[in-house]
This record gives structure tokens, C-alpha cells and sequence, in this order.
């Protein structure tokens, strides 16, 4: 039990380390203000900054799996970048007692999202009234991007096509499906279409990823490593270096994603078309 406590509270220390560190950023701001772009018709302000650094909160009926965005782009001198690395090592700290808390006591988890909120009553209060009382973890912990060096231009498109694939065997296939309602007609279909292949044979799950905003960052110059160009999710808005105080070129997409996917499918796609075990949305491989 003294050991709960004492990740607790190393948590909620944690926690108010990153408030601590995005305030700071925004107090810097608001005497120095960056030039900055916003995905959309909402012009950049201090006051859309501090909601994208500050939004750690579930809103009412959010998939807990789920993440808002805060597409844009700021340009950074050395100072502004200095406050940038602050607030990520502030998040690195947090996720890092997050982890140990999930490993060693994750019985505490819904007691922090509920608690931690109350040691910063006036933001709390502020976004109760929103609908907004628990914490999102993830977006407590999410690093903000920041490119490695000055850039030429940027190049940005949603990336629609995302996939996780977890390799699975038979047996792990089995065990799954066993857990489910093994009365109804679908899943004994689906068992059958199992035993009907060899325990040897690979599997596929296949979940496919929300839609993501994708920047192809240019460099001015090459990296020390050769590079001249990296990509990079933007989940949330992205520091350039920038000596002059000016956003490199980029374009302007979007502000949502398309229904459909833009790119062609991979002719060399390992997996069949159609799912092998719908219930798990596992595949064959080819």
C-alpha cells in the first residue's frame, strides 16, 4: 500500500510539472508571440495554443482509444524552443511513472484520472462546465513535435491508410474465439473455418488506424546523418526552428480527412482481401 502512495504521489507531482511547463510556454508567448498557421479557418492565437497544450481531458462519449488534434504550425526561436524541450521532458518524466504505475499498481488508474484534475481547480472547474471531468492519459503524455532543423518548406496530406498488424497463431486464434459466445451460428462457423487450416499457419489482425495528419518536413541543409527530408505524424501543432521568426513554405490541406482512401492499394499486399475470421478481424496471408 506505502508503495501505491508513493507513485501516486510521484504522479501527481509529475502532473503538475507538465502544467507547470506548458504555462511557462504560454506565458513566454503571450510577451513574444511566434508566427504561426492553424489547419483550418481559425486564425492562431495565444488562447488556441493554450487549449491544444492544455486539453488533457476526456470529452462526454470520447472512445478512450481516441486523441483530438491540434494540426498547425509555429515558428521557434532558441528561447521558445527551450520552453518546448521543458514540457517534453515534463511528459517523458509523467509517462514514465504512468508506466510503473501500470506495471506495478493499475488498480490506481481510475483513482489518479479522477484526482489529479482537483490539484488544478480553476482549469478543472473551467472545463467541467464543457462536459470535461476525467483524464486523458495519452494526451497528458504526447510529446509536442518539433522538427530537427530549419526547413525549406513542408508538405502536409492525411494519411488515411494506417494499419496495425499483429501476428497471430492458430491456437491464439482459437483461444479468442472461445471467449466468445460459442453458441451463436457465426462463431462455430468461424471455428470450423479454423480447425480447416494447419496449426502452423500464420495469422493476421488487422485494425485499422484513425486518420492522421502526415508532414514531410525539407531541411535546408542535410543532417548530420545525410537526411534532407523526414515525415512525421502531427498530432499536434509543430515548432520549427526559424531564426528570421517566419514559417517556412507549406500547403494548405483539408481541415478533414477524405472518406476514402487517396492512395492505391499495394499490389504486393501480403494479406487476402477478405477477413478469415470476421468476429477478430483477423486474415489470411497470401
Amino acid at each position: 500500500m506505502e508503495r501505491q502512495y508513493h507513485l501516486l504521489a510521484r504522479l501527481e507531482h509529475d502532473f503538475d510539472h507538465v502544467i507547470e511547463t506548458c504555462e511557462a510556454l504560454i506565458g513566454h508567448v503571450e510577451h513574444a508571440p511566434p508566427a504561426g498557421w492553424i489547419l483550418g479557418d481559425t486564425p492562431f492565437d495565444i488562447a488556441w495554443l493554450r487549449h491544444a497544450l492544455l486539453d488533457f481531458w476526456y470529452q462526454d462519449g470520447q472512445d478512450g482509444r481516441a486523441t483530438r488534434n491540434y494540426i498547425g504550425l509555429i515558428a521557434a526561436d532558441a528561447t521558445l524552443l527551450t520552453y518546448v524541450a521543458d514540457i517534453n521532458h515534463a511528459k517523458q518524466i509523467f509517462a514514465a511513472t504512468l508506466a510503473e504505475i501500470r506495471q506495478d499498481a493499475p488498480s490506481l488508474l481510475p483513482e489518479l484520472k479522477a484526482v489529479l484534475p482537483f490539484r488544478h481547480p480553476t482549469l478543472h472547474d473551467h472545463l467541467r462546465g464543457q462536459g470535461l471531468a476525467r483524464l486523458h492519459l495519452k494526451q497528458c503524455w504526447r510529446h509536442l513535435p518539433v522538427a530537427d532543423a530549419p526547413l525549406s518548406r513542408v508538405r502536409l496530406a492525411w494519411y488515411t491508410s494506417g494499419r496495425s498488424i499483429k501476428r497471430l497463431s492458430v491456437g491464439d486464434a482459437e483461444r479468442r474465439l472461445l471467449e466468445m459466445d460459442t453458441e451463436s451460428p457465426h462463431i462455430r462457423i468461424q471455428l470450423r473455418h479454423l480447425a480447416g487450416i494447419p496449426d502452423s499457419e500464420p495469422l493476421a489482425q488487422v485494425q485499422t488506424q484513425a486518420p492522421v495528419m502526415r508532414a514531410n518536413l525539407f531541411f535546408h541543409e542535410a543532417l548530420a546523418d545525410g537526411r534532407l527530408r523526414r515525415a512525421m505524424n502531427l498530432p499536434l501543432p509543430l515548432f520549427i526552428p526559424s531564426e528570421d521568426g517566419r514559417l517556412p513554405s507549406h500547403n494548405t490541406p483539408k481541415a478533414t480527412p477524405p472518406d476514402k482512401r487517396t492512395r492505391a492499394k499495394r499490389a504486393d499486399t501480403k494479406l487476402e482481401d477478405t477477413p478469415f475470421l470476421p468476429s477478430l478481424r483477423i486474415y489470411r496471408y497470401r
